[in-house]
């Protein structure tokens, strides 16, 4: 049969479901999608284990204990004996073992077909154990993706990567059909208020008290506002200081009279709890501490569903924002986010337009379009990396 016939066989090394993070819910929906392209079989998972037991699906192959060395090299080893065409890798300092993560280039030593490595953190300042890590999986990858355009420059300039090797594709945002906005709100209980949100994993870069102490100025003028905290405490925060952060932000909240005009909803949404959650928010917020931050999944989602978006300026929001699809606050300054939050609901015809910008970048980042620039990519390497000697098997 002629190799290029056949259904081509992806393999993502990542985290995955249920595995609490967002990297492994960032897999899933890009393999939920390829398994409804023209071409490929349903790709499988190695998962990169914490040693929490999950309960994988049979998606997952097999597993990889972080902190062994030796499940790195067996891995690879397996999947060269495999019929896998193409190696996913998803990158995140902390998901690997070793200085850095550095075990994963052990894996990527022993590796014989070809792999793809998307950047998720692109640091503009590394550690010299940070930038060896990823100059060498560059360095032996046949591509490497980066969802900012800000990345790409450092990607050339700071890792010295060719710049023929790198792509440039927008975080992927899942599609979920919702009820309008004024309909959720009153499924949920919030009648015509107006509804200010941020959601993902509490953590104490978040910036949430900014925005909590900014609300205090906000209902002076608006007294129906109400400030939705939607998400559980970060899973690894969690486990090294229990629940501090969110126990200072509710302390703040009874301390400046806002029981009725901040809501914490303390729990793992749904995918449709995530997407309806952004539906009925009138302002998305992500009042950030760090600069650095290049890509930000929750501000992606954020666009994808043209919300109006309130943000601190780190680089992603930057970029996202740029073009009138958004304002930028000030770092750590309740002030400047009370300022934007005003200025906006203050002015209907002002939000309605940032909406429409919003949504025209955001249509473009749906999984299902995202996905399709994923496989054209995957099908060229494919297609190059296949020998001779494959094609008459």
């Amino acid at each position: 049969m002629n190799h290029s016939n056949h259904n081509k066989n992806i393999v993502f090394l990542s985290t995955s479901l249920p595995r609490e993070c967002g990297i492994a819910t960032f897999t899933q929906d890009l393999l939920d999608e390829f398994t409804k392209l023209q071409g490929f079989n349903k790709p499988r998972i190695i998962a990169m284990n914490n040693n929490g037991n999950y309960r994988y699906t049979d998606q997952v192959m097999r597993e990889i204990n972080q902190h062994q060395l030796s499940d790195y090299i067996e891995s690879a080893r397996d999947i060269n004996q495999s019929d896998t065409d193409l190696l996913v890798i998803q990158h995140e300092f902390g998901i690997y073992g070793g200085e850095s993560g550095e075990y994963l280039l052990q894996f990527t030593e022993e590796l014989q077909i070809p792999y793809v490595v998307i950047f998720h953190t692109v640091l503009t300042k590394p550690t010299p154990k940070q930038h060896e890590i990823i100059t060498r999986l560059a360095e032996g990858s046949v591509k490497v993706v980066t969802m900012a355009q800000s990345t790409v420059e450092d990607l050339i300039s700071v890792y010295h990567i060719n710049a023929a090797k790198i792509a440039f594709i927008h975080h992927g945002v899942p599609f979920v059909q919702t009820s309008t906005r004024a309909e959720l709100k009153l499924q949920y209980k919030f009648g015509e208020r107006k509804i200010l949100s941020t959601f993902g994993f509490l953590s104490p870069g978040k910036g949430i008290e900014y925005a909590i102490e900014a609300m205090s100025g906000v209902v002076k003028q608006h007294p129906d506002a109400l400030y939705i905290i939607w998400g559980k405490t970060h899973p690894v925060v969690k486990q090294e200081t229990g629940e501090v952060y969110r126990q200072k932000l509710t302390d703040l909240v009874h301390e400046l009279d806002l029981v009725n005009n901040v809501l914490f909803v303390d729990k793992l949404l749904t995918q449709e709890e995530v997407i309806e959650s952004l539906v009925m928010s009138d302002i998305y917020m992500t009042p950030y501490l760090g600069k650095e931050q290049a890509v930000s999944g929750t501000l992606a989602y954020g666009v994808g569903y043209g919300r109006v978006i309130i943000s601190t300026p780190y680089r992603y929001a930057e970029e996202m924002l740029a073009g009138g699809r958004g304002l930028l606050a000030e770092f750590r300054d309740s002030a400047s986010l009370e300022a934007c939050i005003l200025e906006l609901l203050d002015s209907p015809a002002k939000v309605r337009d940032m909406e429409q910008r919003t949504q025209e970048l955001g249509s473009t980042m749906m999984w299902s379009e995202v996905a399709k620039t994923y496989a054209a990519i995957f099908q060229d390497i494919i297609g190059l990396a296949t020998p001779a000697d494959r094609s008459v098997i």
